[in-house]
């Protein structure tokens, strides 16, 4: 079942995509032929207006097919009124981005449902403390609840850390035990600990770690809720951003390259944990799949928008040889990192 979850939640993200790209092409008036979810041999097949709207066999992607484009054949071109190759460098470069925007805007609406159902949050509990730090030596014990730091009221566990990353100086903290409120002071200690990406940073530290069970949940208003899902889309699109930078320049090993089948096992994972979860895990990768998306790879929409920005500056096409030549080792490159994502989940399952 949690397979079948995670095919359909794919196949919806890619779905969302290929919509961008035809709304895009289609409010400019260009004529699209074929809209497939999956490539190769078309499974599934009705014609609605004058598009072919398909299912293929290889549930790796989708594309939509204009008239007058063929990524693997850039030279078959058509420059009639309703083909792509007929509208301006700048209509087709926002064709290129409807995609990936719509991935944006996919998680956006994900993570303003998840506002509605409830988003949960550690609460401020003491689940594991180090002896050897200065909080334990203050006098701070598990199942504490801190109440507030510096005077300043304390709910949530993103809290305390943010007000000690603030605090450089001694903290006055107070903790709630056995409904008696006690108050700490206490000096953080800076220290070299690993960020999400492996790098060594430092950070000041009392030495305390939330209560995993203690979780309490938020409901928030229209407004809010699209101020909170606003920044979570702008935070899930950075921190894919810098790993897609990272795993670049060598700070993070293709090791930790995953696929679709590390994709689809994860979700169906996920999916047991319940809906917010996996609404969470879904917003997550829709961002993944627009900022991918926008790597100016030949075979992505990036790379579609450096060829039509090399059409705006220079007023004449790229040249047909070179742009299926680019085309094609765009493609080598995917097909090889969809190889090695796909070594690593089979690495992984087996491990």
């Amino acid at each position: 079942m949690g397979i079948f979850i995670a095919l359909v939640i794919f196949s919806l993200l890619i779905f969302f995509h290929e919509l961008g790209h035809f709304i895009a092409a289609r409010f400019f008036k260009i004529h699209v032929e074929v809209f497939s979810i999956g490539f190769g041999k078309r499974i599934l097949t009705k014609q609605i207006g004058q598009t072919q709207w398909s299912i293929s066999t290889i549930p790796l992607g989708g594309y939509i097919r204009m008239k007058g484009q063929d990524d693997s054949d850039p030279s078959k071109k058509s420059f009639e009124d309703d083909s792509y190759n007929a509208k301006a460098p700048w209509q087709r470069i926002v064709i290129s981005l409807a995609g990936p925007f719509a991935n944006f805007f996919l998680a956006f609406l994900l993570y303003l449902s998840i506002t509605a159902i409830g988003v949960p949050k550690l609460l401020s509990t003491v689940g594991d403390i180090n002896m050897s730090q200065p909080a334990y030596e203050a006098g701070v014990r598990v199942g504490d609840t801190i109440r507030n730091i510096n005077g300043q009221p304390i709910l949530y566990w993103e809290e305390v850390g943010e007000k000690i990353q603030a605090q450089t100086t001694p903290i006055s903290l107070t903790v709630l035990r056995d409904n008696n409120l006690i108050d700490f002071t206490i000096t953080p200690k800076l220290l070299d600990v690993p960020n999400n990406f492996g790098e060594i940073e430092k950070r000041y530290l009392i030495g305390i770690s939330p209560d995993i069970n203690a979780i309490g949940t938020i409901h928030y208003g229209l407004s809010d809720g699209i101020n909170y899902a606003y920044e979570q889309t702008q935070k899930a699109s950075l921190y894919i951003f810098k790993s897609v930078q990272k795993l670049v320049i060598g700070l993070i090993p293709l090791e930790n390259l995953s696929g679709v089948v590390g994709i689809v096992d994860t979700t169906a994972k996920v999916a047991n944990m319940g809906m917010v979860a996996l609404l969470f895990f879904t917003a997550l990768i829709s961002v993944n799949l627009g900022v991918i998306n926008l790597l100016p790879i030949p075979a992505l929409d990036g790379g579609h928008v450096l060829f039509n920005l090399y059409e705006m500056i220079t007023k004449k096409a790229p040249n047909e040889e070179v742009m299926l030549k680019l085309t094609l080792m765009g493609w080598a490159i995917l097909l090889s990192l969809m190889l090695v994502g796909l070594y690593n989940d089979i690495h992984r399952l087996l491990g």
